[in-house]
């Protein structure tokens, strides 16, 4: 049995680790979160240590590691605020722990590096959840693309639309220098999809960014993709709104609906799996699609030129 320390114990994600955690048959010792709307924990972990300050969290942690307790922190999983991603796997290294991060990793592909560094100095490993990399469906059709016989590259088109409330741009999420903007936010474990797909990059274009909305062109190795994301309701299809729903994906593979919607439930423990057996992904596998969202933050979208999403036409002529 392992034990664990969780950092953004009240975030959405949360829950997620903590199941996967249990399920897996291993221990939360130690919480952390500024806010203390954390009875979640009461279903998986009640016996847990809480703190709402980081200092004595760390005092906790170090305490445990130092006198060689039997609830020493093996694992350090970070739910955390997209922009404190970096410094959390950092404590997690030197406290003696290995980390287990959201996505996105970090904000910058600089910073791999820097983690890279410590990796080497501790010992320890930065495990990242990317959770589509174990998606039934996506492996299988990963394994179509890569066996294939195709000279020529698939046509993809990836729609994302995720509604958010009011509440969205008014927290940290909102910020683009805490969250990274939408792309980043609610969009890289997409393009890092895309990257274990369909090969390497080789061209980033930007048709539209704002607040609630992105799109644009990616290029790789085997395929031409228009991608559109967006956390606004109005951007739902008509047919979806009508079943009572709120969130629409879909991803088309030369005009062929890859379904790739159910099977998101356990994704997370099936990640917690395999770090545990030592096949989690590090931070070499999380480059691609952090330079990816970081080009795309920088980049002066070009409109509505070239090879668009049809989303973003109704979107904007409308």
């Amino acid at each position: 049995m392992k034990n664990f320390a969780i950092i953004g114990a009240a975030g959405y994600i949360a829950p997620r680790h903590m199941q996967a955690i249990k399920v897996t048959n291993n221990n939360l010792v130690a919480a952390l979160d500024r806010n203390d709307s954390v009875g979640i924990i009461d279903s998986y972990f009640p016996d847990a240590d809480f703190f709402t300050e980081f200092e004595r969290f760390d005092r906790h942690v170090d305490k445990l590691r130092r006198s060689n307790h039997n609830q020493k922190i093996d694992y350090v999983s970070i739910c955390s605020p997209n922009y404190l991603h970096d410094s959390h796997m950092r404590f997690a290294l030197r406290a003696g722990a290995d980390a287990i991060c959201e996505k996105p990793l970090v904000l910058n592909p600089w910073n791999i590096d820097g983690l890279s560094d410590i990796e080497k100095d501790t010992g320890h490993r930065v495990n990242t959840i990317l959770q589509l990399r174990v998606h039934p469906s996506i492996v299988a059709l990963r394994d179509k693309v890569q066996t294939e016989e195709k000279h020529t590259k698939h046509e993809v088109d990836l729609t994302y639309v995720t509604s958010r409330g009011r509440w969205y741009l008014q927290s940290w999420k909102g910020d683009q220098k805490k969250s990274g903007g939408i792309a980043t936010n609610i969009g890289v474990h997409f393009y890092d999809m895309l990257h274990f797909i369909f090969g390497e990059l080789q061209e980033n274009i930007v048709h539209h960014s704002d607040d609630s909305m992105a799109a644009g062109y990616l290029e790789y190795e085997k395929a031409r993709v228009r991608w559109f994301l967006s956390v606004d309701y109005k951007y739902v299809p008509e047919s979806i709104k009508s079943q009572g729903q709120r969130t629409y994906r879909s991803i088309t593979v030369d005009g062929e609906e890859i379904e790739f919607s159910g099977g998101f439930a356990d994704l997370h423990t099936r990640s917690y799996e395999e770090i545990l057996a030592g096949r989690g992904f590090g931070l070499e596998e999380n480059r691609v699609a952090i330079q990816t969202v970081a080009d795309i933050r920088n980049s002066k979208p070009i409109g509505l030129a070239g090879d668009y999403h049809p989303f973003l036409g109704n979107a904007l002529i409308v």
